[in-house]
Formats: structure tokens, sequence, C-alpha cells
């Protein structure tokens, strides 16, 4: 595993944990395939407040939504819908190669785009560097940008979400 790899993971997990903590969930899981042998499957949790918890008799759950709406039954008294994979979500701008991501056009300039900002269709959302290659990535179509799901200098794979468009 390369340490851009591992960088990514990181930050990936970093950003499940804070997930689970904002929208106050007991346990979040999800598996990432990179290639034909190459996955990650993480699986992050916690002990919610003022309740005993029993050790998880299944490994494996056969939908990622329905695991995530369990613990969240419990807890609240209304449940909560959490989106367990952003490129499913219909506003998703996906990575069309893989490459470093850059919010900016050069050091110090400003980002092309923030969370809540408007923007057109064709317009630069962010630079995925490929092979020493400067690739604009632009909108697809008009919207505000609701969430931005990648960080300055991640490495990203072919499919991977960037922002999330509505």
């Amino acid at each position: 595993m390369t340490k851009n790899t591992h960088d990514s993971d990181v930050a990936f997990i970093k950003a499940l944990a804070e997930l689970l903590n904002e929208n106050d969930l007991t346990e979040l899981q999800v598996k990432r395939d990179y290639a034909e042998d190459d996955s990650l499957n993480v699986r992050v949790s916690r002990k919610p407040p003022q309740q005993v918890m029993a050790a998880p008799q299944q490994q494996y759950q056969p939908a990622p939504a329905a695991a995530a709406a369990a613990p969240a039954a419990g807890n609240a008294p209304a449940p909560v819908q959490v989106e367990t994979d952003p490129a499913d979500h219909p506003g998703a701008v996906t990575s069309p190669m893989v490459g470093t991501v850059y919010l900016q056009g050069e050091p110090g300039a400003p980002s092309f785009i923030s969370v809540g900002a408007s923007v057109s269709e064709g317009d630069t959302l962010l630079i995925v560097e490929a092979m020493k290659t400067m690739n604009h990535i632009p909108a697809p179509r008009a919207g505000t940008v609701k969430r931005i799901l990648v960080g300055d200098g991640d490495a990203v794979e072919f499919g991977a979400p960037l922002v999330i468009l509505e």
C-alpha cells in the first residue's frame, strides 16, 4: 500500500468518524473497492451514552442502510437518514480519473468552490492532477455545492465522489 493511499484511507476514516458524531450514530460500516483484489472495509462504532450494548453477532450486514437505521431507532425518537455512500447521491460529481485533487488553481489562491456556493454548468469545481497534467473538473450542471468530499492534496480513484451538487 502506498503512502498516498494510506493517507487517503486515514482521511476517509476520520471523515467517517466525524459523520458518526455529527449524526449521533452508534455504528457505520463502509466498503471501498479499489481493484479486483484490493479493498478497504471500515467499521466505525461507539458505545451510546447510558446504554449497554451486547457484542454484535453478525459481522456483515446485507444492507448497510438497515444496519445504520437499527441503532438510530433505539436511541432517537425520530429516525436519522444517513447516506452510506456519497457516490450513490444523485448530485455526486465523481472523479473521471486517478490522481491528486487540488481545490485551488495555485497555492495561496482562493478555492474554486465552497460549501453553499452556487455554480453554473461548466464552472471549474476543482483540479485532478494525473501524470503531471492538471485536469479541470467542470460542474456537470448548475446548482449549489452541498458537500465537498475531498481535501486539497488528497489522492482519488476513478469514480470516487468529489462534490455533492444540488
